[in-house]
């Protein structure tokens, strides 16, 4: 697998969903919005959330297949369990927390498997950067998920928290493909 055109898919992977959620979803997209739910996002993520865990996990030094495999299915289970999450609490007068443990519990295998390899292997320095600010990202957007159905301030609102994942989505994905250009593409 190329390190190269796997940093280079995610970001098409995000483009391609943003596009047709602009577009030819885009009334769907906009009347699921209205109900607390997003789909789309839970897909898109599902897909370039986990291309970007194999991106660390390769870095690291795990080029097993069926290992990487493995990290992007647990990886996509995590972030598909946020549907669901969505889903069901969208009916509910108090908040059912069992889709955020699920998801959480298998998305905490994902970074204990390539940690326990970062110990092992001494990756360079840049690696272990990129592996602590990913990692602080990916708790972002879980965070973030926590403030929404807790109804912290400004978090009541669906459609803030909305801009919000999308802020994280952007930054996370952009300091992803930079960090790993500074450490491993630059021209020599």
């Amino acid at each position: 697998m190329k390190l190269a055109y796997l940093i280079a898919s995610f970001p098409f992977v995000t483009f391609i969903f943003h596009l047709l959620v602009s577009t030819v979803f885009n009334n769907r997209y906009n009347e699921d919005l209205s109900k607390g739910i997003n789909p789309f996002r839970w897909a898109e993520y599902s897909v370039s959330s986990s291309i970007m865990m194999v991106i660390i996990a390769m870095l690291v030094g795990i080029s097993d297949f069926g290992t990487l495999l493995l990290i992007f299915s647990i990886n996509a289970t995590m972030i598909l369990y946020g549907y669901p999450m969505e889903l069901i609490n969208q009916f509910t007068q108090k908040t059912i927390w069992s889709p955020f443990y699920f998801g959480t519990f298998a998305g905490i295998i994902t970074w204990i498997v390539v940690f326990l390899v970062i110990l092992r292997s001494n990756p360079p320095d840049f690696v272990v950067w990129i592996f602590v600010s990913i990692a602080i990202f990916f708790n972002m957007f879980a965070i973030k998920m926590v403030l929404q159905y807790k109804k912290v301030g400004k978090w009541k609102d669906y459609l803030y928290g909305e801009k919000v994942y999308i802020i994280l989505s952007l930054v996370s994905k952009t300091l992803l493909v930079w960090q790993v250009f500074a450490g491993t593409l630059q021209p020599k």
